[in-house]
């Protein structure tokens, strides 16, 4: 049996298959939804984000070109830049709701704790994401879309628009930073200096 590459399926959604966009859904979407659950350690916003990740995807198909083997690095670069912009609107929202707070008499304490009940992998998800949230932007892109995506280096290049070279080098630095905080993942190169 046949099965068509990504790039197949692609070019069959942009001549508006649903069916052809549908199956490369299937082939990535708990990729994309299992990066976006360690980037924010949140099952909802994950869920969310890979909705609309395919969403967006699907809006602008007549404008974008997959040109790799696999559609993933694509997918990773359009999450990573969502969550980059949810990220924005959640600081303006906390900030707001701050100030609002900041203004009116407290009543009760808020429900949003009392709510809140998290499984275990959950809460280690957010210690990871605690050690590598002091990283610079750029690294931390480049690290979690290696260690979290499971990207190549070659695929992380593609995914975030950069050399090669730039790619090895902010991840060589991340893990500089962090130590044994954030081991390798199993299977990456190991960086050398020079390369």
């Amino acid at each position: 049996m046949h099965v068509p590459t990504d790039v197949a399926l692609w070019d069959s959604a942009r001549a508006g298959d649903a069916v052809a966009f549908g199956r490369l859904y299937e082939r990535h979407a708990r990729a994309v939804q299992a990066f976006c659950l360690r980037r924010t350690a949140e099952l909802q916003v994950a869920e969310d984000m890979t909705s609309a990740v395919f969403l967006e995807i699907w809006r602008k198909r007549h404008r974008i070109d997959v040109t790799t083997a696999t559609a993933l690095p694509f997918l990773l670069g359009v999450a990573t830049n969502m969550l980059h912009e949810h990220w924005r609107r959640r600081r303006r929202h906390d900030a707001a709701v701050l100030r609002i707070r900041n203004a009116t008499p407290r009543a009760t304490q808020g429900h949003e704790d009392d709510t809140i009940a998290r499984i275990d992998a959950v809460r280690e998800l957010r210690e990871a994401r605690a050690a590598v949230r002091g990283l610079p932007r750029r690294e931390l892109d480049v690290l979690t879309l290696v260690a979290w995506g499971d990207l190549t280096y070659e695929e992380t290049a593609i995914a975030l628009k950069l050399p090669i070279g730039t790619v090895r080098s902010r991840l060589a630095r991340a893990r500089a930073r962090l130590g044994d905080a954030f081991p390798a993942p199993v299977g990456a190169p190991v960086s050398t200096e020079g390369s």
